[in-house]
Formats: structure tokens, sequence, C-alpha cells
């Protein structure tokens, strides 16, 4: 570990610069294609941030590779934290595509918090058992189910985001904080409010079509990082050269 003094005026800043080599690399190989999205915590000195591929292993939740949550409490525990209501015997998944960015507090409401709405009541008699169970038809509780809810590739979910049950977000969608999400989002769209309503496109109806086209997600790594400058640019004449 290397500490340098870096004076400012009549300040001095101390910076820790670690001197270890990184735990991502190949040693073998001086060429570099990003870090390993098997790598739980990829950020050295960074905790707070984890590709959540490696750190969720619940069988209904499928996430992409790159794909992370930034918790001060870490991110290990974002399946218990963030996915609610989630239950195997459901049969509803939560499918995350890759390089989504996920915010502190986001949070995932899944089929398992539905209550049947068919009756004068919503009240879940039948889960208390004791004779309250007797008569209940399972049909008006599935009737309830919405599905999946899918995240596509490349979406931001901002801070204390709320998605409801069976909602799709498209791909390079923008999701603001504290948004309730009751309808699907469109790709390339920032929504924001309670309900999230739609902002804006990010882009134009026609760039967006190219770039859904162009998938730069689907990528190997090291086209990927070749194309970096084009990736965080916007050029798409030169994203679409690079396919």
């Amino acid at each position: 570990m290397l500490v340098l003094r870096i004076d400012v005026g009549t300040a001095q800043r101390y910076v820790v610069v670690s001197t270890a080599p990184c735990p991502i690399a190949d040693r073998t190989d001086p060429v570099m294609h990003g870090p390993n999205p098997a790598i739980k915590h990829p950020i050295p000195l960074h905790p707070r941030v984890g590709f959540l591929k490696s750190l969720v292993t619940a069988e209904n939740i499928e996430i992409g590779d790159y794909t992370y949550y930034d918790d001060p409490d870490g991110p290990d525990r974002f399946a218990e934290k963030c996915v609610l209501h989630h239950y195997p015997f459901i049969g509803d998944r939560l499918i995350i595509g890759r390089f989504c960015a996920i915010a502190e507090g986001a949070r995932f409401i899944m089929n398992g918090a539905n209550h049947v709405m068919s009756g004068f009541s919503t009240y879940p008699f039948n889960i208390f058992g004791h004779g309250w169970e007797q008569g209940f038809d399972v049909r008006t509780w599935e009737a309830e189910n919405r599905g999946d809810t899918v995240l596509g590739n490349d979406v931001w979910i901002g801070m204390e985001a709320l998605i409801l049950p069976g909602i799709t977000i498209g791909d390079g969608a923008i999701v603001a904080a504290k948004s309730v999400v009751t309808h699907d989002v469109p790709p390339y769209a920032i929504v924001a409010g309670n309900p999230a309503k739609l902002v804006k496109l990010r882009f134009d109806r026609t760039t967006i079509m190219r770039l859904l086209a162009i998938a730069w997600w689907n990528w190997p790594a090291d086209k990927l990082t070749r194309n970096l400058d084009a990736i965080r640019g916007a050029d798409i004449d030169r994203l679409e050269a690079a396919v």
C-alpha cells in the first residue's frame, strides 16, 4: 500500500493507493477486457457494490453479467431485501439483463403479494387456516398473477424505486428515484413519479430502434472493450460500424 500526500493550497490531502496486483486481471495476459463478471465485489475497497449474478442463488431469479447492486450495508442480501413476496411455488421469475445498475433500496414486489380482488373482501382468510381455508377457490388467486418481472439490459433503477409484479422494463430505460412503476416501461424511456409516468425518451425512435438492433450488451468482452468509446458516446453510425 502506498500513501501519497497532495498539497492543495494550504490544505493537504492523503490518498491511499493499492500496489497489490489486481485480482481480476489475467497475469499471463497484459490485455485487459474489463472485470470478471463472476467476481462478487468487483471494486477494491468499495464492498457496497456487488455483481449480482454471483451473489444471488435463488432458482426463481435470473441475472445477467455485470449487473450490480449498490447498498451501504452490502449487496449480498439483495434477494432478501429487494425481492419481496417471491415464493418458488408461485412460479413467477425476476429476470434482469446485463449491465443494469440498481441503486440502494430498490424493491421488486412479486406476485406473492397479490390478494384476491374478485370478492367483497381482499382479506386472505385462507392463509390463516383453522377452517378459514375451507371453500377457498385457488383459481381466484391465480387470476391475480401478473407473470414474470423483466428488466432488459443497460437499465438504471434509481434509489428506492418500487417495481410492481409483472412489469417489463425495456433495454436502456431509466427509472427515477422513489418512482412506483405500475406499467411497462418502453426501451430507452425515462419514467418518474407515483405512479411512474413517461418523462421523455432518451433518444429519437429511429436511434432507439438502431440501438436495439446493435444490442452491444451481448458482445463478447474483448469486442466491447475495443468499442467502449462508441458505447459511451453518442455516435450511432460509429457504433453500427463496429457490429
